[in-house]
């Protein structure tokens, strides 16, 4: 077996396995394929118990771990030494995080087979933990199948979390109790009242649902893991499947445990396989939206690495806007044109107060997720959202001093923050945009800031840019990179000039600095989001991964890298895989470069 990754999205990916001489798409479906339980036609894999089926790929799995998860652990090693002495390609591994060690001990399988999983599945936190662990041990490049969970309510979640390979019991299961599967969950045939969908199976139906027979149902539940399976390699592919797995896993109480267990005790495993960057937009319309990865990532950022603009001594906080990136809505116009007004605009720093994010400093605007995401808009505040940004906006304000803070916000988002504020200006008299609290911010602005020395637009440029290399970089490179330098261009398309030498360009699609290779040479002795490349690799191209000798293990998908080779400066692009799969792996492209040296 050869596995080969194509597209990553989480811990989740679209691949491709090469098994029996064949390629077989990931994730996917085995299908059961004995003599009372035909497999569909258009069923890439089979298991059986039978003789191999000409033309299709099939497994065939030893008895030696069908047994309790919970037995003693001596019985479970027992089992895995007999299962070892089998030395196939793939190999069940037992459903118990005590044992994980000792089955891959010495293991050269590729496809590792989760006994017990339905008993295990049963209880989240124990599920979630074992997978976890399972996959970080095995690593990126092998693969696992979960037997007997995988159905059109779970597929999503399970994918998500990092599995390859589900199989079609449920479908079978299911039929025999006479309940076709949905996404939304399953239903007894008994309790529709019409025909359940327009897939092949139940056009062919005549009659009432009740009327279905066993091999109608059962056609029709292999009908939609099929269509599930492919709604979620297409997820991958578009950088989709959180938001799919979001409205998947509201049809059960287990399902929402295991997403939450899997947010709140292994955020590092998720964040560290998550896209620094995005093209889609986040869709945040649940309370497990703010846990996402990205999000998370994007508020510890904020408040570890980003510093205020050093010419910045009024706070302005502002609402969000429904158009992002907020620069480019009807509001926040209005709100500019006040700022600039006041005559010293270099000396103002403005803060926009949301949610799911919580705090989002203006130059980080155009950085993914908040150059896109969405909300519903109620003008009702959760209790979550309310602690998220009363805790971020108060461990901000410990970290970043200014003189005065002018509070332009909405009265309900007011309320729940104006003890955080150390005497605030308020300018909003009922709503934001309205007249009286235009003039309002404009009149306060105009008193506060005259006290102030002018700031020159340049100098407060270069600090913005700091602030923002400083997200992706962190300060000690940002500081290396933008040192003595100059911003030129209109916003939202700006470039980083040293004297005649463009360093970087910001540019609103990706929303974070594209390095040449003279600000690539700036920053190459930093010891952050490097790659190194073998002596003997001849870089032509892109670099693939059997090209990598090391690498940062800060770098994630989408990160601007430097590629080094006997410690000199070679080239440098964006990261196509985190630092760990770079090492690790033997497949694919890990750095797409931009410039050679």
């Amino acid at each position: 077996m050869k596995f080969s990754v194509n597209k990553r999205d989480g811990p989740a990916r679209t691949g491709e396995l090469t098994f029996e001489n064949k390629q077989i798409k990931t994730p996917n479906i085995i299908y059961t394929h004995t003599n009372r339980f035909n497999a569909p036609g258009f069923a890439d894999v089979l298991i059986t118990n039978s003789k191999q089926q000409k033309g299709k790929p099939t497994l065939k799995i030893s008895n030696h771990l069908i047994c309790p998860k919970d037995i003693p652990k001596e019985l479970h090693l027992s089992a895995i030494k007999q299962h070892k002495k089998d030395n196939k390609e793939h190999y069940v591994i037992p459903g118990n995080k005590e044992v994980i060690d000792d089955a891959l001990k010495g293991n050269p399988a590729s496809l590792f087979i989760v006994a017990n999983a339905s008993q295990l599945f049963q209880q989240p936190k124990k599920f979630v933990d074992f997978i976890v662990e399972l996959r970080g041990k095995i690593g990126y490049q092998k693969t696992i199948y979960i037997p007997t969970i995988g159905n059109p309510s779970s597929i999503a979640l399970l994918a998500y979390m990092g599995i390859d390979f589900f199989d079609s019991i449920s479908a079978i299961q299911s039929a025999r109790s006479n309940a076709l599967l949905f996404p939304t969950g399953n239903y007894a045939k008994d309790d529709l009242q019409e025909l359940p969908c327009s897939c092949p199976a139940c056009t062919k139906v005549k009659g009432k649902p009740s009327e279905m027979s066993f091999q109608e149902i059962l056609n029709h539940n292999y009908f939609a893991i099929s269509d599930e399976i492919k709604q979620v390699r297409n997820a991958i592919a578009h950088g989709r499947l959180r938001g799919l797995v979001e409205t998947r896993v509201k049809v059960s109480p287990t399902l929402t445990a295991i997403l939450r267990n899997l947010d709140t005790y292994h955020s590092t495993f998720l964040e560290e396989r998550t896209p620094i960057t995005s093209k889609d937009q986040l869709l945040a319309t649940t309370k497990e939206s703010l846990l996402r990865p990205e999000i998370k990532r994007f508020q510890e950022r904020v408040i570890e690495r980003c510093r205020k603009p050093s010419s910045a001594k009024v706070l302005v906080l502002l609402p969000c806007s429904a158009k992002k990136p907020y620069s480019f809505s009807k509001s926040h116009r209005l709100y500019g044109r006040q700022i600039d007004s006041s005559g010293n605009v270099g000396v103002v720093h403005e803060v926009i107060i949301t949610s799911p994010l919580g705090i989002v400093p203006r130059e980080l605007e155009l950085v993914y997720p908040a150059s896109s995401y969405d909300i519903p808009v109620t003008g009702v505040w959760d209790e979550d959202e309310k602690k998220m940004i009363r805790k971020l906006l108060k461990q901000y304000l410990e970290i970043n001093k200014y003189d005065k803070i002018v509070a332009h916000l909405p009265p309900e988002l007011m309320k729940f923050i104006k003890d955080l504020l150390k005497q605030p200006t308020i300018t909003c008299k009922d709503n934001p945009t309205s007249k009286d609290s235009l003039n309002s911010l404009s009149t306060s602005l105009k008193k506060i800031v005259q006290k102030y020395n002018k700031i020159k637009i340049q100098n407060r440029l270069s600090e913005n840019m700091q602030s923002l290399a400083s997200y992706q970089f962190g300060n000690t490179t940002a500081k290396k990179l933008l040192k003595d330098c100059k911003i030129r261009g209109k916003y939202p398309y700006q470039k980083i000039m040293y004297s005649n030498q463009q360093l970087g360009m910001l540019t609103k699609e990706r929303g974070l600095i594209s390095l040449t290779a003279d600000g690539a040479q700036r920053i190459a002795d930093s010891e952050t989001y490097w790659v190194e490349i073998h002596d003997d690799f001849t870089l032509k191209g892109s670099v693939f991964a059997p090209g990598v000798k090391n690498a940062d293990n800060i770098i994630r998908i989408g990160d601007e890298v430097v590629v080094l080779k006997n410690k000199k400066l070679c080239a440098v692009g964006v990261a196509q895989m985190n630092g760990n799969e770079m090492i690790e792996t033997t497949h694919g492209e890990a750095v797409k470069i931009r410039h050679r040296i």
